[in-house]
């Protein structure tokens, strides 16, 4: 089995008795078998989990802490045989001082011991009446021995420890830690630790929920790390404090999974983190392994802690349950309505912006674009006619040209010219077949011969003509094309691959159609027609077929040559740029996801044939992204050559495709 990078995490939140040790063994003993038969590589419990946390002054009884160390002398036994790594907090006595600590224990040995650094002792805490700081032992590592081992070895207690589970590198926290001004996550990451574990015992207040998750989503953004993080719940004392049993998992500031708050029972929630994917990530953020504040460099902070080698993870089975989200849609906004409206006005406000501030710069009064009814052309009118707004420059500066040739259908001519009316822009209109008659014979290309020269001989005298009348009007030519279509190469050569400035090319297609959509709905309502206003003409362009229109239509005058036919539907594309621009996933990888985001919609032999276009398109059409146009950058996928992506326009896409 291919594990492709993930490493399956688990938060156990079990029903505590409070001091009754033996109940609460027995009910995390019950968790540990669960979350082995679920394949998961680690189980994390609660802060004093064995204990319950709220034992206040019995804290100070003889007789729960030996009964503790009992309970974690059996937890061991128990573990013998099992894959899973167990986390569990436990009251531990080392060197005649009680630590609130976790015990890393894996396969009947204890791995290693983390006590708490950070005593919350205001409020409704306490902590420092019972336990002594973690801080003990920061200068060094202290041996616990005795019961830990039966005697026999010792156990290494330090906060500064990377738990090293195959692939995985785990360090570990525990609640206050994280609260504080620079918790020691912070440093366990610089250390190499690509997990954070914290073992928690948060109580509920109002408002409190969010915060924690603002915490823990920002300081795993912040350490490009998972982060797991599990609280007490059903049990602990009620006396004056309610605990939820909050468990949340985190990867790079994205939620991966959460528990319900509030259960009456015993809980728990999985998930399948991308430490492949976190550690290409901190290798291209070189900020990452920079300086801290202190002048340490953050490799330095590797050789002040212990690595604890502890084998490789539990074959898990990754390609029967992936317990993780895969967006098959990664461009395109998640959330309700509100979530989807602001992240489609920044989108707009930053294309807009871009066009203004060059507009301004060459004080130029005249944009010229080519109109042809599609989804592109339509969204570059769009920003085009909010830059000439905001800039208080009349709308008649903008030149739309709709120029029909062989395959243009009667919809897209009418949704062109109507749309241009209904915008209030200046349109004309240039048939460009009896130029392409001439020019296909100055050439000796047949008519009949609708091969690529019949095609983007089109596509050339089209940007001919705008760069024209560009220049007759002193006016730049607005760019059209796609980032999707940068990608995939889909554009002519000289044709429409060039622009003055290209407004759309950090757009990709399957959030073209989400922005004019969201246009249509809160920018334009002018009448174009009678009975067909702005928002009319835009919502039909969102239902046209994607085309370039460059083959005749069919009998009945309907588009005939459909892109997505040619070059394969753009939702597989967007995922496939997505991902590996991002994250650098092999194609192996790219294809198991792919499979499992659009399992409902396309089969594996399917996503395998696209793929493999798509790497070889990429690879084949570098040089046309070597010399794009300016574009304003919009989302964290950019191909401009002088911004994120540059890449050698001779590569060989082999490796990429036999590793398919």
């Amino acid at each position: 089995m291919t594990d492709y990078g993930f490493f399956r995490v688990a938060a156990a939140v079990p029903i505590v008795k409070v001091a009754d040790i033996q109940a609460n063994t027995l009910e995390i003993c019950k968790m540990i078998d669960q979350a082995e038969s679920r394949q998961a590589a680690l189980v994390v419990f609660p802060e004093l989990s064995i204990t319950g946390y709220t034992c206040a002054d019995l804290f100070g009884q003889e007789l729960l802490i030996a009964k503790a160390e009992e309970s974690i002398t059996h937890i061991k036994k128990f573990t013998r045989g099992k894959f899973a790594t167990v986390i569990v907090g436990a009251p531990m006595r080392i060197n005649g001082r009680l630590y609130n600590c976790a015990a890393v224990i894996r396969n009947g040995i204890i791995q290693g011991i983390v006590p708490k650094t950070y005593l919350p002792t205001y409020n409704e805490y306490y902590e420092s009446r019972w336990f002594a700081s973690g801080a003990d032992f920061l200068s060094g590592s202290a041996k616990a021995g005795g019961f830990l081992q039966n005697g026999k070895d010792n156990v290494t207690v330090s906060p500064n420890q990377i738990f090293n589970i195959g692939k995985a590198s785990v360090g570990i926290e525990i609640c206050e830690d994280l609260w504080v001004p620079i918790p020691p996550s912070s440093y366990h990451a610089l250390a190499g630790a690509q997990i954070i574990v914290n073992l928690s015992a948060s109580n509920e207040i109002l408002g409190k929920h969010q915060y924690r998750k603002s915490l823990v989503s920002q300081q795993s953004a912040r350490t490009v790390s998972g982060y797991v993080y599990c609280s007490c719940g059903y049990g602990e004392s009620t006396q004056d404090l309610v605990y939820a049993g909050s468990s949340l998992i985190y990867e790079n500031g994205t939620l991966l999974a959460e528990n319900e708050r509030f259960q009456d029972g015993s809980s728990m929630i999985f998930s399948d983190i991308d430490v492949e994917k976190l550690q290409i990530l901190r290798q291209k953020e070189n900020t990452f392994n920079s300086i801290s504040p202190d002048g340490t460099r953050s490799s330095e902070y590797d050789c002040l802690y212990r690595h604890a080698q502890m084998g490789e993870p539990p074959q898990t089975d990754f390609s029967k349950e992936l317990f993780r989200p895969t967006d098959p849609h990664p461009f395109v906004p998640e959330g309700d309505g509100r979530e989807m409206d602001a992240r489609c006005r920044e989108i707009l406000s930053i294309q807009v912006s871009g066009l203004v501030t060059r507009l301004a710069h060459i004080s130029c009064h005249t944009a010229v674009i080519g109109i042809s009814g599609g989804l592109d052309s339509t969204l570059a009118l769009i920003v085009a006619t909010l830059a000439f707004d905001r800039l208080g420059i009349p709308r008649k500066g903008i030149i739309g040209v709709t120029m029909p040739g062989f395959g243009t259908t009667g919809r897209t001519h009418g949704n062109a010219s109507d749309l241009m009316a209904a915008l209030g822009v200046t349109s004309r209109e240039i048939s460009i077949v009896p130029a392409m008659a001439r020019h296909f014979e100055d050439i000796g290309q047949l008519p009949e011969n609708q091969d690529t020269t019949y095609e983007n001989s089109q596509a050339r005298e089209r940007t001919q003509i705008l760069m024209d009348i560009a220049n007759k009007e002193k006016g730049i030519v607005i760019g059209t094309g796609d980032l999707s279509e940068l990608a995939l190469g889909w554009a002519t050569y000289n044709g429409d691959h060039m622009s003055m400035y290209a407004v759309n090319a950090s757009i990709p297609k399957t959030l073209v159609r989400h922005l004019v959509g969201w246009a249509a709905e809160n920018h334009f309502s002018e009448k174009a027609v009678p009975g067909r206003n702005a928002k009319d003409i835009l919502m039909d362009i969102i239902d046209t077929p994607i085309s370039p229109e460059l083959i005749p239509a069919d009998s009945k005058g309907n588009i005939r040559q459909r892109t997505e036919d040619l070059v394969g539907p753009y939702d597989l594309h967007d995922f496939f740029l997505y991902n590996m621009f991002r994250f650098g996933y092999s194609p192996e990888k790219l294809l198991f996801l792919a499979k499992h985001a659009f399992r409902d919609e396309y089969d594996g032999p399917t996503i395998e044939k696209w793929l493999k276009t798509f790497i070889t398109r990429f690879f084949s059409q570098q040089f046309k992204r070597s010399c794009m146009p300016d574009t304003p950058k919009v989302g964290s996928v950019s191909l401009s050559p002088r911004g994120d992506w540059r890449m050698p326009s001779d590569a060989w896409s082999d490796l990429f495709i036999k590793n398919i």
